[in-house]
């Protein structure tokens, strides 16, 4: 009798499942290990990655939505973790039928698989695509390589061990494979994890610090025009008459409070929310970047990053807050935006007659978009540089971005930026625009309660509430709170706190024993009352009443 190997499409003796799902799962950990590999030591992106920017591309809206409502930033990590789950778990699959029928079925599987990679690793803006496909392909046959050779050993060591038994009846003479042919199965299928795991070790060592990383930490940005704290405030607008319980009280008093969100959120680590559409981040070299503005302008202008900062910068306090951000959500942050008006750029370029629309584009390819009259209206847009009086850090869009006041960011704040075109508002659709979301996003007037927190129990006695409210580009003219659902409170409000910067609010309540309930409610500068809602985030950002439950005793 014959011993099959993994060419012969007879399979005289039926493979155990586990050893076909070992051999499998080993293959795709060797064509995924050398993979992550490549992706550390080059800039083409690991098969993984593009198959999960792929995803993300052709995402329904509904989809996108749910993934950022629940899961946040940590919605890319899950996909990433996903997409890596299935392709084990078809690969498991393609090795018990290559195993059990014929080798075929795997190298077919892998080839499709490997043929998805590529395109996908292609589409990749910041990826060379004869290299993306080559990559591809290569780990492709390291992986298909590695298949037939263990569905061979699989088939020899059952072979084997039905030899040793009745070849008439085909029963076993034991249930497990002789000592040394399983040995050998299983030896090849740790040697091909450790290659695999070699991969991924070695991608990550080699990938180092990026020539972004590198590139920012040597960067001091110039002197700007404009003072820091409170810079924000429009000369367009008359100061926002506020209404206090006891006046208006420095920010720097709130500093103490346990809870409360700062009056500027940090750029470090996860403080500011980062939301976009980048499972990498982008990793642009200054050295070789530039910015173009095209379209409808009478001259399409190139500056390189040299360029903006010999420009004159100025400073300003934004809030920014993501559409998807839920009523009481942390999807919103504070900052003080280094970065050249945006018109100051555009009259250079000069905006031709019938140009409704500025469409941002990043090295990634996403794109958002916005009326272009919303820069003529009072409101600071900017080229933005600077984070915090730092270079932007490189996860939040270095080395230039677009910051709005006013705007939701998935209709403005491109991060990453290369490119501002001028076109019509109806010529052209942003990302998001086409998965659902309303193609105009102005920010809301939200209020959120920071201290206590949802639950917390309390002391009877003298308690503080404080939180922030904010309504870009309108400012915050009052912020209410009510105790179970009882008669409204003038809150105090802190200084500085701009029509485009949240601000930070605080009130005693004489807490009773027993389970209350706290909502805050805002007016904006204009004396609109915080819509009420409920209303979801879809399409056009959430609207409602922060409240929370709290047990006093």
């Amino acid at each position: 009798m014959t011993t099959p190997d993994a060419s012969d499409e007879r399979v005289t003796y039926p493979v155990p499942i586990w050893m076909g799902w070992l051999a499998g799962m080993s293959a795709a950990a060797v064509a995924l290990g050398f993979s992550q590999f490549i992706g550390g030591a080059t800039d083409v992106p690991g098969l993984v990655l593009g198959v999960g920017e792929l995803i993300i591309d052709y995402m329904p809206g509904w989809a996108a939505e749910e993934s950022i409502e629940n899961l946040g930033s940590a919605g890319k990590g899950n996909l990433l973790r996903g997409v890596t789950i299935i392709s084990f778990l078809v690969a498991a699959v393609l090795g018990d039928q290559s195993a059990r029928r014929t080798s075929t079925i795997g190298i077919w599987g892998f080839v499709t698989f490997g043929l998805l990679g590529g395109w996908a690793t292609a589409r990749n803006p910041q990826s060379d695509t004869v290299a993306s496909w080559f990559w591809a392909l290569t780990a492709t046959s390291l992986g298909i390589a590695t298949l037939l050779v263990l569905v061979g050993r699989a088939r020899a060591t059952v072979t084997a061990n039905n030899e040793r038994g009745d070849p008439d009846t085909g029963v076993l003479a034991s249930p497990l494979a002789p000592p040394a042919s399983r040995r050998s199965f299983l030896g090849f299928s740790a040697g091909a994890g450790a290659f695999a795991l070699a991969g991924v070790g070695i991608g990550r060592t080699v990938e180092g610090e990026s020539a972004a990383e590198l590139a920012r930490a040597s960067i001091t940005l110039p002197t700007t025009t404009t003072e820091r704290v409170g810079a924000s405030t429009t000369t367009t607008r008359a100061p926002i008459a506020r209404m206090t319980a006891s006046g208006e009280v420095s920010s720097t008093e709130y500093a103490g409070i346990e809870g409360l969100s700062s009056w500027v959120t940090p750029s470090v680590g996860n403080n500011f929310y980062r939301i976009d559409t980048a499972l990498q981040i982008p990793q642009v070299d200054p050295a070789n970047w530039t910015l173009r503005i095209t379209g409808m302008v009478d001259n399409p202008l190139e500056f390189t990053y040299d360029d903006i900062l010999a420009m004159d910068l100025a400073e300003h306090t934004i809030t920014l807050s993501c559409v998807s951000n839920n009523v009481g959500g942390d999807l919103v942050g504070n900052a003080v935006w280094t970065g050249v008006p945006l018109i100051d750029l555009l009259d250079r370029a000069g905006v031709q007659e019938g140009a409704t629309q500025l469409v941002g584009r990043s090295v990634d390819d996403f794109t958002a978009g916005f009326p272009t009259e919303v820069l003529y209206d009072g409101r600071n847009a900017l080229l933005a540089v600077g984070m915090n009086g730092e270079p932007l850090p490189v996860r939040h869009g270095f080395p230039a971005r677009l910051v709005i006041a006013g705007l939701y960011g998935y209709v403005s704040a491109t991060k990453w930026l290369e490119e501002i075109n001028l076109t019509t508002w109806e010529d052209f659709n942003g990302y998001w625009i086409n998965l659902g979301w309303s193609k105009e996003g102005p920010m809301k007037t939200m209020s959120r309660i920071d201290v206590p927190r949802h639950r917390e129990r309390l002391e009877h006695g003298t308690q503080l509430l404080a939180g922030v409210a904010w309504a870009p580009n309108r400012g915050i003219s009052a912020v209410e709170v009510s105790i179970d659902e009882g008669e409204w409170q003038l809150c105090d409000l802190a200084v500085p706190g701009t029509d485009e910067s949240w601000v930070q609010w605080k009130v005693e309540w004489d807490a009773d024993p027993g389970i209350h309930r706290v909502d805050v409610r805002a007016f904006d500068g204009e004396g609109a009352l915080q819509p009420q809602g409920p209303k979801d985030v879809a399409p056009d950002g959430a609207e409602g009443w922060h409240g929370i439950l709290v047990e006093v005793v």
